[in-house]
C-alpha cells in the first residue's frame, strides 16, 4: 500500500529520515529496526572530515530548533569504510547526502560515491561556496545550475538536489536544477535565522546566523513544495517541520513523491514509525489501495 518508487529506486514506504537528524542510523537502531524506514538520508558528508562549528550549536525556539552544526562529519572515505557497510545490512534505501565548499570538492565526492552501492546521491547545495564569497550555491540560480550540470555529467547514481528555501526564487531554482540534469529535488532545507542572548547582549551563534527547522517552518515549506511540484516534471521529496502523519500526508497531497522527517526525530526517536503506521491507516480509512492515490490530490 505504501510502496513508493523514487528515480527508479523502490522504497517500502515514502518516509525517509532526513539528513543531519539521523546520523548514520546506528543510534536510532537501538530504539527500533531502521529497516522499517523507506530510506535514510545520511549525515551531510564532505570530501574531508569536518569538526563543525565552535560555540553554541543548537538553540530551541517556539515550535522550532536553530542549529549551527557546521557539517561535522567523518568525511566521505570514512563513511564508505565504516558506516555504509552497517547501513547496507538494513533493508532500506541509502541516500548519501553530499556537501562541499567548491564545485571541485563536490565532483571528487561524487566520484568516490559512484563506486559504492549507495542508492541515491542527495546534493546539498546550501553549503557556503568559498569561490563566491561564502554565498551558498543554492542562492543564485546560475551558480546552482553550473554545479548541478557538472555533477550530473559524472554522477552514476540517481541525483537528488536539495534546495535551500533561502534561494532568491525557489521555483526558478527548481527549474534550473531540473534543466541541469537533476533526477529529483528535495526541499526545503533550513531557513536562515538567528537568536540573541539578551543577558550577554550578543548573538547566540558565533556565525550569527544559523538554520531554523521544526514545526514552525511547516506551512512555508508546504507552500514551497506545492509551488515546485506545479512547475517541474521530476519527482519532489518534501520536508520541513513534519511532526506527524498528517503533515506527511499534506506534503504528499501537495505533489511530493516522498517525505523526509528531521527535527521530530529528536523529540520522539521512533516518530517515523508513527508516521508510517498513521499513513497506512489513513489510506485504509480513505479506501485507497496505494499511496499514489493521494499524491497531488490537493492540486485539483
Amino acid at each position: 500500500m505504501l510502496r513508493t518508487v523514487l528515480n527508479g529506486v523502490t522504497m517500502k514506504n515514502p518516509v525517509i529520515a532526513a539528513s543531519g537528524t539521523f546520523g548514520f542510523g546506528r543510534e536510532y537502531n537501538q530504539f527500533f529496526d531502521i529497516s522499517r524506514l523507506g530510506g535514510i538520508s545520511t549525515k551531510g558528508l564532505t570530501l574531508e572530515e569536518r569538526f563543525g562549528n565552535e560555540g553554541e550549536r543548537v538553540y530551541e525556539t517556539p515550535s522550532g530548533l536553530i542549529n549551527s552544526i557546521g557539517l561535522q562529519n567523518p568525511g566521505v572515505d570514512a563513511f564508505i569504510r565504516e558506516d555504509l557497510p552497517f547501513l547496507r545490512q538494513k533493508d532500506t534505501v541509502v541516500i548519501a547526502n553530499l556537501g562541499g565548499s567548491t564545485i571541485e570538492s563536490y565532483l571528487e565526492g561524487v566520484e568516490k560515491l559512484n563506486e559504492t552501492d549507495v542508492d541515491i546521491i542527495e546534493l546539498n547545495i546550501s553549503c557556503p561556496n568559498v569561490k563566491h564569497g561564502g554565498m551558498a550555491l543554492g542562492i543564485k540560480c546560475d551558480i546552482a545550475y553550473e554545479a548541478v550540470k557538472q555533477v550530473r555529467a559524472i554522477c552514476k547514481k540517481p541525483l537528488m538536489v536539495k534546495l535551500s528555501p533561502n534561494a532568491e526564487n525557489i521555483v526558478e531554482m527548481a527549474l534550473r536544477c531540473e534543466e541541469a540534469g537533476a533526477d529529483s529535488l528535495s526541499l526545503v532545507n533550513t531557513f536562515q535565522a538567528m537568536a540573541i542572548d539578551i543577558y550577554k547582549r550578543k548573538p547566540v551563534f558565533q556565525n550569527v546566523f544559523a538554520g531554523l527547522s521544526g514545526p514552525a517552518i511547516f506551512p512555508i515549506a508546504l507552500r514551497m513544495v506545492y509551488q515546485v511540484c506545479g512547475a517541474v516534471k521530476i519527482p519532489v521529496v518534501g520536508l520541513g517541520g513534519i511532526a506527524g502523519w498528517q503533515d506527511a500526508a499534506a506534503f504528499l497531497m501537495a505533489g511530493a513523491t516522498a517525505v523526509q522527517v528531521g527535527t521530530a526525530n529528536f523529540i520522539k526517536p521512533d516518530i517515523c514509525l508513527d508516521i508510517i503506521d498513521g499513513l497506512e491507516q489513513f489510506l485504509k480509512d480513505q479506501g485507497c489501495r496505494s499511496v499514489g492515490e493521494i499524491i497531488g490530490a490537493a492540486r485539483g
